[in-house]
């Protein structure tokens, strides 16, 4: 199993895209710190992967897609568009997955590629937070549509008994 890092929204929101999917075994959903300068950690979902089952292009154009992964705005903080690599080779080649992606989408990719250095997983009632609470308005209006595009994208690789409409 391989493991990778996802943050560009709320940690939620990842948690349920990646809950999503084909070949991952497991998400975390916390915080993860990496090493840039003055880093403070940022909300992120942790990825467990099969990569025989789902490639590292495809979860990290995945996550391209279901975050604003081109706009800069006053949350970025706390929201920052990044993959957070487990090691010197996945980093490498995430940032060129990345490079290769930026030509599907008109403004540029803002997804920095970041060490996984450091991470805090949420607490127990706010994990799994979509698939325990589907009805919330915050699911119903932020993450519905989020899954709306996967499954519209990347139908492919969706995991038919979570997900299988766009009504969700």
């Amino acid at each position: 199993m391989d493991t990778i890092g996802f943050g560009g929204s709320c940690h939620w929101c990842t948690e349920a895209i990646f809950q999503s999917l084909k070949g991952v075994s497991l998400v975390e959903q916390g915080w993860i710190a990496s090493f840039e300068p003055d880093d403070a950690f940022s909300e992120a979902v942790v990825v467990h992967f099969d990569a025989q089952v789902i490639s590292l292009q495809t979860l990290i154009s995945i996550h391209l897609y279901t975050h604003s992964c081109t706009a800069i705005h006053s949350m970025r903080g706390k929201y920052r568009s990044a993959v957070y690599a487990t090691s010197h080779g996945q980093a490498e080649q995430a940032a060129a997955i990345i490079e290769t992606l930026q030509a599907e989408f008109a403004a540029p990719v803002i997804t920095k590629v970041l060490s996984l250095v450091s991470f805090k997983l949420n607490t127990s009632n706010y994990l799994d937070y979509y698939y325990s609470n589907p009805n919330k308005p915050f699911c119903q209006n932020i993450i519905n549509p989020k899954l709306t595009i996967l499954l519209e994208k990347f139908a492919g690789n969706v995991d038919t008994q979570k997900i299988s409409s766009p009504d969700l």
